[in-house]
């Protein structure tokens, strides 16, 4: 049965064509075709109001049309309020005009969900058809499927959001591709859109016609998959979509709009509308025009030739050390707060930063840099001379610190094949849902930080261990620093094991966060304590809590500023090559994590080079005065007769 659209269509095209049986042959094709390849939609689910999965459904412009919530503004001015509740036939031929919902863009909240909920109460989600041909392509069709959605929650957000899919026939016109099936597939995403064909293994089809489209939440850029994707341009989009599950499966209600122009103003009359679906901003975070504007809409075909041939899922972590791509994502989703802070409130982004720059520079011209001194390790140093130590230690004895950061590869890929065991027998454990979820989520947390740290304590360990060897005059390679390191494994495993249990303890208790973080800095300096100054587990705690107390800031700012300089070196390389080239991104990680590697040799220096100067002013009990960098106490190592580094 034909609705009442669709003879509106009819009557339409009866008097545009002249010829009453071509033209409703015409329409009932397209008609039929349009409902014969309706897409399957399966929406990130959304479990409560306001929070993550997608909260927007392809909405029915005519529940848009009307709203009392709704305003046409412009064209003179952004603000000017031309009509409260335009009709489709209001927006007929308008350009330079601007549709404004209640919210504001940059600063969403949940305004726009509850906003919309109430305008679709009741009503079902729609898909617009159309068939589209091109002229230069007499033997070519295209099948078009337009979603709208009320708000595009992305990085770049603003009201509106429109986005299709796109089927291509060998056919010159709907009644021939009745008979045929699709040649390719093209899903639009961003400024782009990704092709596929009929057949590939890609494209899931439910019953044999209807493809199936993952809208990411929030940017509703179409995927054929659920996965993390990555986009490091504007044709694919920078930042990363999120089409993982669980999953809510919508069949939206067709509704075709005829190829010819005439029909389809007079079926649709918002699809001559020239302006924008959403109210106006800065940058990129203006609301969209509408199909008719496109240059898919009129050129299907030469559209479809620019399709990229893949996009790239982001891998769930990298091989070992930080993900390059996790970084990216994250990285880029700030960068836009970033951004719309900085067009809300410029005077004071403008005023913060500068305040950042000028304790930098502050901090850097009052600090002392030299002598540096790496050698004797006995010494008390400043702020600057322990980094400028660490640095130049590291270079001069390049080979190795690389070593023991190539060297701690291996270890950590064990460690990493460890870890997806334990958690593959906890996750066995749990039911996924409900307190076995919080459980199961606790349990990860316990382990993924257990094994990142202890990583971190062998390099520290290590290089503490080689210190004290070259310090003595003998000398020192990476497979010996381990080799002295793991001879007190126990005792590091022990304290680690404690120091992580605290942690994530503390840590999930939000409002205990800054205990934790208190808690890391007193106790960084454990690695050294356990392999020079041979304690036990407990006693290396209550060590480096006695080293860094009155030493707090200094100790909390050191390490802290060489461990995020190691932790962000790495995914910031591979987030850098992200843009520059096209290497994998599975390969990208293992670049990240072999620079993150490398880097933590440096660290370690930086804990060892403070656990000294801690050491001494304890020791020594030495007057407040101009740090000198005097031999003030002797440090050497030997093997005792149960091969443990000792101090004699």
């Amino acid at each position: 049965m034909i609705g009442p659209r669709a003879l509106l269509g009819a009557v339409v095209l009866v008097a545009a064509l002249g010829s009453p049986s071509l033209a409703v042959a015409d329409f009932e094709d397209e008609t039929a075709l349009a409902e014969r390849f309706a897409p399957v939609v399966r929406l990130v689910e959304q479990s409560e109001e306001c929070g993550p999965g997608e909260p927007f459904m392809p909405t029915d412009i005519d529940d848009l049309l009307g709203a009392d919530t709704v305003a046409l503004r412009g064209p003179w001015n952004p603000t000017d309020l031309v009509e409260i509740g335009p009709t489709a036939d209001d927006l007929v031929g308008k350009f330079e005009y601007h549709l404004d919902f209640p919210g504001d863009a940059l600063d969403p909240g949940c305004g726009y969900q509850r906003w919309a909920h109430r305008l679709t109460e009741g009503s079902e989600p729609v898909v617009y058809a159309h068939v589209a041909t091109e002229p230069a392509y007499p033997d070519k069709l295209a099948l078009q499927y337009w979603f709208f959605y009320p708000f595009n929650d992305f990085n770049n957000k603003h009201e509106g959001d429109w986005e299709m899919i796109q089927l291509v026939f060998d056919a010159g016109d709907a009644g021939e591709a009745l008979d045929r099936e699709p040649v390719e597939v093209g899903y639009s995403a961003h400024e782009g859109a990704e092709r596929s064909d009929w057949d590939d293994e890609r494209l899931e089809i439910v019953d044999g016609t209807h493809p199936v489209v993952y809208p990411a939440a929030g940017s509703h850029a179409n995927k054929y998959s659920a996965a993390l994707w990555l986009g490091s341009s504007a044709e694919a989009g920078v930042g990363c979509d999120d089409t993982t599950g669980p999953h809510l499966e919508l069949t939206p209600r067709v509704a075709t709009i005829p190829s010819e122009p005439a029909a389809a103003e007079e079926a649709f009359p918002w699809i001559a509308f020239e302006g924008r679906w959403g109210e106006l901003q800065k940058a990129f975070f203006n609301g969209p025009t509408g199909p008719n504007l496109k240059t898919q809409w009129t050129e299907p075909i030469t559209w479809s030739e620019g399709w990229r041939s893949r996009s790239y899922a982001v891998p769930t972590g990298g091989t070992f050390g930080t993900s390059a791509t996790d970084f990216f994502c994250t990285a880029v989703a700030t960068s836009s707060k970033g951004l719309i802070l900085l067009l809300r409130s410029p005077l004071t982004v403008g005023l913060f930063l500068g305040g950042i720059v000028a304790l930098l520079v502050f901090a850097a011209v009052r600090a002392t840099w030299l002598p540096t001194a790496p050698l004797r390790l006995g010494r008390t140093r400043s702020w600057g001379q322990i980094l400028s130590a660490s640095g130049r230690m590291y270079i001069s004895r390049a080979r190795l610190f690389l070593g023991l950061g190539l060297l701690l590869i291996p270890i950590t890929v064990l460690i990493t094949g460890l870890q997806w065991l334990l958690l593959e027998g906890v996750q066995l454990l749990g039911d996924g849902t409900g307190e076995g979820a919080g459980l199961w989520a606790f349990v990860s947390a316990v382990i993924a930080t257990a094994f990142a740290l202890l990583g971190l304590a062998l390099v520290q360990a290590a290089t503490a261990c080689a210190l004290v060897e070259m310090d003595a005059g003998r000398p020192a390679g990476p497979v010996d620093a381990y080799r002295l390191a793991l001879r007190r494994l126990r005792e590091l495993l022990g304290s680690v094991g404690i120091f992580v249990l605290m942690w994530v303890v503390l840590a999930t208790t939000v409002f205990l966060i800054p205990v934790a973080v208190f808690l890391a800095i007193r106790w960084c300096l454990l690695a050294p304590v356990v392999e020079l100054e041979g304690r036990t587990a407990l006693a290396s705690l209550r060590r480096s809590r006695e080293l860094v107390y009155r030493r707090w800031f200094k100790v909390a700012s050191l390490v802290g500023v060489s461990a995020a300089s190691a932790f962000l070196l790495g995914p910031l390389v591979g987030a850098v090559l992200i843009f520059l080239t096209d290497t994998p991104l599975a390969t990208l990680n293992v670049i990240a994590g072999v620079v993150y590697a490398l880097a933590l040799p440096f660290v370690a220096l930086v804990t060892a080079y403070v656990y000294f100067d801690a050491r001494t002013r304890v020791e020594l009990q030495a007057p407040p005065g101009p740090d000198e960098l005097p031999a003030e106490i002797e440090v050497t190592a030997r093997a005792d007769h149960s091969g443990t580094v000792a101090d004699k």
